[in-house]
């Protein structure tokens, strides 16, 4: 029988919810949107053949999915902070279904750029869920359960490289997407029997127009990224929209500091703990994605060149698959060094961890196994920061502001994670070999990349060691008084 109808926000009698549900059904949840974002990587070769379009329009296929989570991430946490985390984790869910429908599909350019925007709409599931963990679960439980929603970004990321190569290499492209669609629906329904709905509530008015003005600076920002090796990086295009990023998003600042119920409380983004771990969150999120581009590339050159392993795709994502499988393995132990020093040096012992990868990744890169130690080192460094970020950020606001910090903070990796893959393409496409006539990446562009991901670590840390140590190691768990619950309930009619 479902705990939601008791939990629900107007619901006068209250049935504890079944901690162990709840957490298997969001961190699965979790997993589900992080596996989309890995999807389409080893279709998108073959894309321009499949969809009949040119190799540089096919590109949106990745960038449309990019930007609409940029977008939906920090609108849908404010949603679900005004009118309820699971209602907007549900529609999350939906819009994963539907695009993944929709691609599924496609035959042509169009419907799969509307379906891949379709499936980054579902990207606040996670800061979703761990806001939700934090309203309905006890406060000992709390840390662990974060620290696993968390670690299901990277296991999703992780587990679907492999997953997707297989069913690429021996079934049609669209069962990618059928498969998909058929994840997001299990999803759905187990959120809709287990996942109690939040009574912690802001209500007021949706600032729309800082969702625009925040909408039209992230997409400038984040176009310009990752499109600006193509259209070059002093191009017209490329400098007017980094233009148009600075101007708008000043100007947005401006506004959200003067409206009485803005889309981002700039003011408790601007607190010591949370600017500093979203500050932060951008180095780990670089650091992370560095890995991501350099160890399949490494596996799957040619051999001829001295530095390349000549593997195949399938075997590259079983390589980076055991680094998710660490990252959920150690978020007890993240939870436990929270518990007992502070999530401030759980994320900062993970930054060390992450340096200590690319470094060992610098000497070892000449046989599978160096290669599966280091994605297991970094992995291990990543499921401790990540594990850490919601402590931290919960840590600072306040229960009815959770899912917005939450999905500002997840956003702030997405920041990070661009930039890598933007400044890791400009160093690779600098630092080439020639092999047959073909320019490939050179053996010290790797080293290189690996060293800058090294610093964004190292960076990371340092950011994290201006944190304040907070009072308590573990945030607390939302109130559950009766009459603080009717309030809650009334302003969010």
């Amino acid at each position: 029988m479902s705990d939601a109808p008791a939990r629900s926000a107007d619901a006068g009698a209250v049935t504890p919810p079944r901690p162990n549900a709840v957490v298997a059904v969001l961190a699965f949840a979790g997993i589900v949107v992080s596996l989309m974002q890995t999807l389409v990587i080893p279709i998108v070769p073959e894309l321009p053949k499949l969809l009949d379009a040119p190799a540089s329009d096919t590109a949106w296929a990745v960038t449309a999915t990019l930007l609409a989570a940029a977008v939906a991430t920090p609108v849908v946490g404010r949603l679900g902070d005004m009118f309820g985390k699971r209602r907007m984790l549900l529609v999350s869910v939906v819009m994963l279904v539907v695009g993944s429908v929709v691609c599924g599909l496609s035959d042509a350019l169009v419907p799969m750029i509307v379906g891949r925007a379709l499936q980054g709409l579902s990207s606040g599931v996670i800061p979703l869920g761990i806001s939700i963990m934090r309203d309905e679960l006890p406060t000992e439980r709390l840390a662990g359960a974060t620290a696993l929603m968390s670690a299901s970004l990277g296991v999703g990321g992780a587990l679907g490289l492999p997953t997707a190569a297989l069913i690429a290499d021996n079934f049609d492209w669209h069962v990618l997407f059928w498969a998909s669609a058929c994840m997001g629906a299990i999803a759905l329904v187990l959120v809709l029997a287990f996942v109690p709905e939040s009574r912690v509530r802001t209500g007021g008015r949706f600032d729309a127009v800082g969702a625009v003005g925040m909408a039209v600076g992230l997409v400038s920002l984040l176009l310009a990224i990752s499109k600006g090796a193509d259209w070059g990086w002093t191009s017209g295009t490329t400098l007017g929209l980094f233009a148009a990023a600075v101007i708008v998003l000043l100007a947005w600042g401006f506004y959200e500091l003067r409206t009485a119920q803005p889309l981002v409380d700039l003011r408790t983004t601007a607190r010591r703990q949370v600017l500093f771990t979203n500050l932060a969150s951008i180095a780990v999120g670089f650091s992370m994605f560095a890995m991501s581009l350099v160890l399949p590339q490494l596996l799957q050159l040619p051999t001829q060149t001295g530095y390349g392993l000549g593997r195949s795709l399938l075997t590259a994502g079983l390589v980076m698959a055991p680094s998710g499988l660490v990252m959920m393995a150690l978020a007890p132990v993240s939870a436990a060094v929270s518990k007992a020093k502070g999530p401030k040096v759980t994320l900062m012992i993970g930054a060390l961890i992450v340096a200590s990868g690319y470094g060992l990744n610098i000497v070892l890169m000449s046989e599978v196994w160096h290669l599966v130690l280091i994605s297991c080192v970094i992995g291990a460094g990543i499921g401790f920061t990540y594990g850490s970020m919601p402590a931290l950020i919960m840590g600072a606001v306040p229960a009815s502001e959770t899912a917005a910090a939450n999905s500002l903070n997840t956003l702030m990796r997405s920041i990070g994670t661009s930039c890598a893959s933007a400044i890791a393409g400009v160093v690779l496409a600098q630092m080439t070999i020639d092999l047959g006539g073909y320019a490939l990446p050179s053996e010290n562009g790797f080293r290189t990349v690996m060293a800058i991901g090294a610093g964004a670590a190292l960076l990371a840390f340092a950011i994290a060691s201006f944190i304040p140590r907070p009072r308590t190691a573990v945030p607390a768990a939302a109130p559950a008084p009766a009459a603080e619950t009717s309030a809650g309930a009334r302003s969010g009619r």
